[in-house]
């Protein structure tokens, strides 16, 4: 659902809107992309804690928005390489993001599918890797100069299948408290926290958005108007990951999961920044293939379209400015709601000669 506040923005700043993102981030403008691979953790030094980090080749921008991928394969399988990381990764580079598809931990499979606190107890561990990679980047800011060319403020978090799942929760758990008594207790096994023991400590594990090709969270209630924007794309007849709710992988023995026909009419509710693509009947399996699947395409350019107006270099200028007299007139969140200052949130502060300046304490 794109909101009338995004819209109202669009149209003030369209005359200028182009110039200040100079043409990046929607469409793929360039050709070639380069990938570097480290290891993302300061405590696990292992494949499972390697990331792929793919930067638009001779780029000059020092300012870049950053998108973390994670892979599908149901806590078990997969890793930062499959067809949809790679092809999802390149395209968001040439449009001039960075992107880093991440290995994470799993688990073994039949460990896995018969316990569901050894499931909950998986995501969490994924969880938590997912926060340090984003821990990561700003870290590297902050220790090395900027190596990436990143803008700390503005991460993304998002994948496929159980990717998008942990993307998901990374957005909408800020603290562990936040989850039944019965998650909380298996919260040992990373350290007690939500930000788990995967390193990279002392930086903000925050996010600007969850990106989720059929994805889904274990209770669509944790989903309020706090949290971070999300964006879908998921198929009506998903039975790996419901489209609604039920258990995940069609298996009475794993715990249930809620898709985009939970997701977002909550995020309606409680008035959060949302959007999604619904593909009528479709299954679970069409991203796996990556770019030889048109929905898989057509779903990268609508990411692309609702992220676009939460990038810094859409706020509006000082090219605006239309007297040295500016006072603060209001305050308001992604919305367009008037609020008070609070933290860990995307704000606009409104002025009086018409300046419009997005603010974050993300970082």
């Amino acid at each position: 659902m794109k909101k009338l506040f995004f819209i109202t923005l669009s149209l003030l700043v369209s005359y200028s809107v182009f110039s200040q993102c100079n043409g990046r981030y929607e469409t793929e403008i360039f050709t070639n992309v380069n990938k570097t691979t480290v290891n993302y953790s300061d405590v696990f030094i292992d494949l499972e804690h390697e990331m792929d980090i793919y930067m638009p080749e001779g780029d000059t921008e020092t300012n870049r928005p950053v998108i973390i991928y994670m892979h599908g394969g149901s806590f078990y399988l997969g890793d930062k390489s499959m067809t949809d990381c790679v092809d999802f990764c390149e395209s968001f580079a040439r449009r001039g993001y960075v992107c880093a598809s991440i290995n994470y931990r799993l688990s073994n499979m039949f460990s896995f599918l018969l316990s569901q606190d050894v499931q909950l107890e998986t995501v969490l561990k994924a969880v938590s890797d997912a926060k340090a990679a984003v821990r990561f980047f700003r870290k590297d800011v902050a220790e090395n100069g900027n190596t990436y060319a990143i803008d700390p403020e503005t991460i993304f978090a998002g994948g496929y299948s159980a990717g998008a799942v942990i993307a998901i929760h990374q957005g909408f758990i800020s603290d562990i408290t936040e989850l039944p008594a019965n998650i909380q207790n298996l919260a040992g096994s990373i350290g007690g926290t939500i930000e788990g023991n995967s390193g990279n400590n002392g930086y903000s594990s925050e996010i600007s958005g969850v990106i989720s090709l059929a994805g889904g969270i274990h209770d669509f209630t944790w989903i309020n108007s706090n949290e971070s924007p999300i964006v879908s794309a998921q198929g009506t007849n998903d039975n790996t990951v419901n489209y609604y709710c039920a258990p995940a992988l069609n298996n009475p023995a794993v715990v249930n999961l809620c898709g985009a026909g939970e997701i977002h009419p909550q995020a309606d509710l409680v008035n959060l920044h949302n959007d999604k693509l619904i593909f009528d009947g479709e299954g679970h399996s069409w991203a796996a293939s990556g770019n030889s699947n048109s929905q898989f395409t057509q779903s990268l350019d609508f990411f692309s379209d609702f992220l676009f107006p939460l990038l810094p270099c859409n706020n509006i200028s000082s090219d605006l400015v239309v007297s040295d007299n500016k006072k603060l007139v209001k305050v308001v969140d992604v919305l367009g709601r008037e609020v008070n200052e609070t933290k860990n949130t995307i704000l606009f502060y409104i002025y009086s000669n018409g300046e419009v300046v997005k603010k974050s304490d993300l970082y």
